[in-house]
């Protein structure tokens, strides 16, 4: 098959809170005429994300794995292996002009650009490209490098020594296989803090990749699409720390929850013990939705660490279940009775 009768697929990858949903968004209300099919694969048993694009100016739809999108575009959300999706979407009547792919933010990209040399998509798609996106203010804290804590300071919540960063492999990994990297969330940055995330950014990033700073993941469409990498070709240049070994990445050092409550009594309340529980347990990600008694709007949570923000983000449908639920995300050893006691109150 001539490789231009291919679809196109961009994988989108980057850490939890990089801002993959808020990109996806602007992809979505920017679609450059082609028709656009999504497909996400989250890490954990909530698919919050998949809820907050559907919330934002997209009418929600049924809780089925495709979902059609009222821009004529297609929304996927899986669970695990992406083939069976990938194989749904590209076998249509009416197949999409380009494929985007939103790992989860633990995943490594490099064995999903793999998966596009299996028989059954290597010759109906190729990958057109690798874009990730980082957390400028979290690069520049340094969350995703090694810790200059001496190794007594170093225990993990499991008791043991963490000599090593494991969000550093992961930067490392999402990075090394991008084509373009996007430096996300700069208007939260003064100049030299940008600066010094720029440069971070470009001793870790493959050579060759383009590095474009951005606010809100609004980044033209047309520099995103249109790479022609064939990045499943290009392997070879795309380094991995796991290169000749035989698995894929298990998120042993991760683990994740979700939380399920009725509604609270004020917004205010739940910011104060989301606040308290992340400090206290070294939370990595908590996001998700809440009902807030006496308010018609469902109340949105995100957070990266202890930057957190909150927003309502459209009324409560009649007949709708009103309720609260949060995925939390750390290092392996969290204390799951003890987080959703005092998130309950």
């Amino acid at each position: 098959m001539h490789f231009r009768s291919k679809i196109p697929a961009t994988v989108l990858t980057g850490f939890l809170g990089a801002g993959k949903t808020s990109t996806i968004r602007h992809i979505l209300q920017n679609t450059a005429g082609l028709r656009l099919a999504l497909i996400i694969n989250e890490f954990g048993n909530l698919g919050v994300d998949g809820e907050i694009i559907k919330g934002c100016g997209i009418p929600e739809c049924q809780d089925e794995n495709v979902v059609e999108l009222a821009n004529g575009c297609i929304c996927c959300t899986v669970a695990d292996d992406f083939v069976p999706a990938m194989n749904g979407l590209i076998s249509r009547a009416d197949p999409p002009d380009h494929i985007i792919i939103e790992t989860s933010g633990l995943a490594l990209p490099k064995p999903l650009v793999k998966a596009f040399n299996w028989p059954e998509v290597r010759s109906k798609v190729t990958v057109d490209g690798v874009v990730a996106l980082v957390d400028g203010p979290a690069v520049t804290a340094g969350l995703f490098t090694a810790s200059d804590k001496p190794p007594e300071e170093g225990l993990s919540s499991a008791g043991k020594q963490d000599h090593e960063n494991p969000l550093e492999e992961l930067f490392e990994e999402q990075l090394g296989s991008a084509d373009i990297v996007l430096i996300n969330k700069t208007d939260l940055m003064d100049k030299n803090e940008l600066s010094k995330s720029v440069r971070i950014v470009k001793n870790t990033a493959r050579p060759n990749a383009l590095v474009i700073k951005t606010a809100y993941g609004r980044v033209d469409t047309k520099v995103l699409l249109g790479l022609a990498a064939t990045a499943e070709n290009d392997l070879e240049t795309r380094i991995s720390h796991h290169d000749g070994l035989d698995h894929s990445h298990t998120h042993d050092e991760f683990e994740s929850f979700s939380i399920r409550l009725g509604a609270l009594p004020s917004a205010k309340i739940l910011e104060n013990r989301i606040r308290q529980v992340v400090k206290k347990h070294d939370i990595l990600r908590i996001k998700g939705f809440a009902a807030i008694e006496k308010k018609p709007l469902r109340f949105v949570i995100q957070g990266v660490g202890t930057n957190l923000s909150f927003y309502y983000d459209r009324p409560w449908k009649s007949g709708e279940d009103c309720h609260t639920e949060l995925v939390v995300i750390g290092l392996h050893g969290l204390d799951t009775v003890a987080i959703h006691s005092e998130l309950a109150g």
